[in-house]
């Protein structure tokens, strides 16, 4: 939970599938800014696979490519801005939202921390985490993750959710990696830039359910697209 905060059974519920649609739809367009070909622009392409994986129809995906690289519906005008700040117990935060309004954003955001934690300056959560890049990914029957990470490139690894892995990289070589594992049969199943905790907190059963409705009601500003928490 270092790397990345997830919402439990997020995509069960139809209407968390239409927020992921609508984050991911953010992040393709945002890339396609660079490029609209996913063959020349790295990022556009983590975007559009990680868009596939959630099962976006094709016809979306296409939209915000054109909307990004500006031929349709004029330019795109959202831009990456970070907060840092403390949940519940002090776990440190990091909140990395696509917004076309600034002022809006930092208004909520900081709304959201003031109701059980506490919004930090720039630097003040992120010192004590390392940007990273994360593959998620199964193997075929029998595969080896330690053979894997050493093969494709990858720095690190960790038992990842429903059996998979969750290899580390450098946030340079994360496409690398990532082309890496899929060539030697391994199913990947998100690409992306974290930040992972150095040092994650324990908490108790009850204290946790508290981060995690924290974190829940932040994960529901239509401007936020990942969480990260320091949170073991």
């Amino acid at each position: 939970m270092g790397a990345q905060w997830k919402q439990k059974h997020r995509e069960a519920a139809a209407n968390a599938k239409g927020k992921i649609f609508t984050k991911l739809a953010k992040e393709i367009a945002v890339a396609a800014k660079s490029g609209a070909d996913p063959s020349m622009n790295a990022t556009l392409r983590m975007a559009m696979e990680a868009a596939r994986k959630q099962s976006m129809p094709r016809d979306t995906i296409d939209r915000a490519v054109k909307k990004g690289a500006g031929l349709l519906d004029g330019p795109v005008n959202y831009e990456t801005v970070t907060y840092e700040g403390f949940g519940p117990h002090r776990v440190p935060v990091i909140v990395e939202c696509l917004t076309d309004n600034r002022n809006r954003t930092s208004a909520n955001i900081r709304q959201l921390f003031n109701k059980k934690g506490q919004l930090a300056a720039a630097g003040a959560i992120s010192w004590d985490f390392t940007r990273l890049g994360l593959v998620e990914a199964k193997g075929p029957a029998g595969a080896d993750p330690d053979e894997a990470a050493l093969e494709s490139g990858a720095d690190d690894l960790e038992p990842g959710e429903d059996g998979g892995t969750s290899f580390y990289t450098k946030p340079a070589d994360l496409d690398a990696v990532s082309k890496a594992l899929g060539e030697r049969g391994w199913t990947v199943e998100k690409v992306m830039l974290v930040w992972k905790a150095n040092n994650p907190l324990s908490l108790g059963d009850a204290d946790r359910g508290e981060v995690e409705t924290f974190l829940a009601a932040m994960d529901e500003d239509d401007d936020v697209q990942n969480i990260f928490v320091g949170l073991g």
